[in-house]
């Protein structure tokens, strides 16, 4: 692993993580030498590497078109196993494949939120939004395992950081008491990310996944506790999630959970993610292998024209359904209120039922 190259500083005090600056007493170690190895039998196929980080917060480039400027990873590879996963290209920069390892070689950074405490305390943030779950879900399986997350958002609500978080994992349901005890401190952005109905369809491209269903009584329990909930329907992928009564099918799910904004995006494939979603459709939809190469032939993200269809059918389907438009941190129907602390909590609307995987007799959207 290219790991060696990185050196942390540690005290028998507290960990110090200044770059540059060994405190008194402390030595630096390659981080090779602090790697721990832990296959664990309850998670199969699974090895997690427990590392010691050197910094928490990422700050990202002016350049990006992110809506936010600081984001934070405390796991990288992911057990959700998604197929089409766009951050699986990185998994190679620490000398791991993009295809199974992304799924079942998990690094940990078991001391971030120390590493975070120190870096609020010296000023490395400067009062932007602080994203969780950019490259990794940070709600994964692991979680429920090392605990990291409750100790991150304590930190991020006594610097007072604004907070978007992104996840398809319920164990978010855990933290919500933690999450109503900040709201009143600090902007919370909350997302759930569910861009398919089908238990079918999601088994095979979201295999490590909570089923829809199961996220569904996620939103359900995050509006009754007073929260905005984004809903982030990333990708729509052509051909099979696309069709008019899969779409039609997501935005009704989502808001008679109680969902208050949706964003939809096609399929992109950067490299990595490309090679391993071109080979699952050679062997699980062959019949699709040729429509995809020419649609993403020489770039990464979907047609213009794809794209802006389905901008018409996601505001057509909003507007419908009585959802805003906009991501995590974008909601234009209500963008200065998160999370609703004022509100008592209300009853949830029952959910709708889900149905097998659209049949080629129904509707595309193209």
């Amino acid at each position: 692993m290219r790991w060696e190259a990185q050196t942390l500083q540690v005290d028998h005090e507290q960990l110090d993580i200044a770059d540059g600056d060994t405190p008194s007493g402390g030595v630096q170690h390659p981080m090779v030498d602090l790697e721990l190895s832990s296959p664990t039998p309850e998670f199969a196929h699974t090895e997690f590497h427990e590392v010691i980080t050197k910094s928490a917060l990422n700050k990202v480039p002016e350049a990006s078109n992110m809506p936010f400027r600081w984001s934070i990873n405390p796991y990288r590879g992911c057990t959700h196993a998604c197929v089409y996963c766009y951050a699986r290209g990185t998994h190679e920069y620490l000398d791991f494949n993009y295809g199974e390892d992304f799924d079942r070689q998990i690094v940990v950074k078991v001391n971030i939120v120390d590493a975070l405490r120190q870096e609020l305390k010296r000023g490395k943030w400067d009062g932007q939004t602080v994203a969780l779950g950019t490259n990794t879900d940070p709600y994964q399986r692991a979680e429920g395992r090392y605990q990291l997350m409750p100790g991150l958002l304590a930190e991020l609500g006594k610097a007072g950081a604004p907070v978007s978080l992104l996840t398809k994992g319920t164990l978010l349901s855990r933290d919500i008491p933690l999450l109503q005890s900040l709201a009143p401190e600090i902007p919370l952005d909350i997302g759930v990310s569910l861009a398919m109905i089908d238990p079918q369809l999601t088994e095979i491209f979201e295999p490590g996944t909570p089923s829809p269903s199961a996220r569904l009584k996620l939103i359900e329990k995050l509006s009754s506790a007073g929260a905005n909930v984004s809903i982030m329907a990333m990708p729509i992928i052509p051909w099979l999630t696309d069709s008019i009564n899969a779409m039609e099918q997501l935005f009704s799910s989502v808001a008679s959970a109680g969902a208050t904004s949706i964003q939809t995006t096609p399929l992109f494939l950067r490299p990595g993610s490309r090679e391993w979603f071109m080979s699952f459709i050679q062997s699980q939809y062959p019949h699709l292998l040729a429509g995809f190469q020419s649609m993403y032939s020489g770039r990464i993200y979907a047609p213009a024209r794809y794209a802006n269809k389905l901008r018409a059918k996601t505001r057509q389907l909003a507007h419908q359904h009585g959802l805003g438009i906009g991501a995590v941190h974008e909601s234009e129907k209500d963008p200065d209120v998160h999370f609703r602390t004022h509100l008592p909590i209300r009853p949830v609307n029952s959910r709708p039922t889900t149905t097998q995987t659209p049949g080629t007799n129904q509707q595309a959207l193209f």
